[in-house]
């Protein structure tokens, strides 16, 4: 196979992979996840059950894509900041957090999570490994590494994470997971993440 018919079957695959996550993401939010059976998905989709069976085997595989697919744009450990300006570091730290929390679909994944996380225990636990954890255990390690270098004095750096997080979500996320149509005033999101920036630095500073 050339080259050139590689990449366009590659492209080929890339477009109905993300067709599904979208198909997926909507009838997931629609009826539910145990109401959604993978032969809808792939209707919607407007693939055939072969194609859809081929990248994801089972309904779990297919969720696990969605949440990583939410989380992709959150960055690698080597993207944080460099300790030595925890003002900047964090202020980062909390536009990209907050950014992601507002990404379309998020608020509708976490209820759709939360709704079905009595029956469905893994679903809680893939969104929590592969979404979450990862940011947070950045976070964490970011201030552990601003505590050591003298910049912080912070002796729980994982709970110290959580506030630091928590202050953002509360004001960014959680509105959002009962009032369908709040929306964010422009400009809130900047000082909702300077505010938490300069909360944490009066405490841990």
């Amino acid at each position: 196979m050339t080259g050139d018919a590689l990449t366009y079957h590659q492209r080929v695959a890339t477009d109905k992979r993300a067709a599904i996550l979208v198909a997926a993401r909507e009838l997931f939010s629609q009826h539910g996840y145990d109401k959604t059976s993978l032969v809808r998905v792939a209707e919607r989709a407007n693939v055939s059950t072969a194609t859809l069976f081929k990248q994801f085997p089972n309904k779990a595989a297919l969720f696990e894509a969605i949440v990583l697919s939410f989380w992709s744009e959150v960055g690698t450990p080597e993207s944080a900041p460099a300790p030595g300006d925890p003002h900047a570091g964090l202020r980062s730290l909390g536009s990209r957090y907050a950014a992601l929390l507002l990404r379309d679909g998020m608020a509708g994944l976490f209820r759709l999570v939360i709704a079905e996380a009595p029956q469905f225990p893994e679903l809680a636990r893939i969104q929590f490994d592969l979404g979450k954890a990862p940011f947070f255990d950045e976070v964490r390690r970011y201030i552990e590494e601003e505590s050591a270098s003298g910049s912080l004095a912070v002796e729980e750096p994982e709970m110290a994470a959580t506030q630091f997080l928590g202050m953002i979500s509360n004001y960014v996320l959680w509105p959002r997971m009962l009032l369908v149509d709040w929306e964010l005033p422009t400009g809130t999101v900047d000082r909702v993440v300077d505010s938490a920036v300069e909360t944490f630095l009066a405490r841990y500073r």
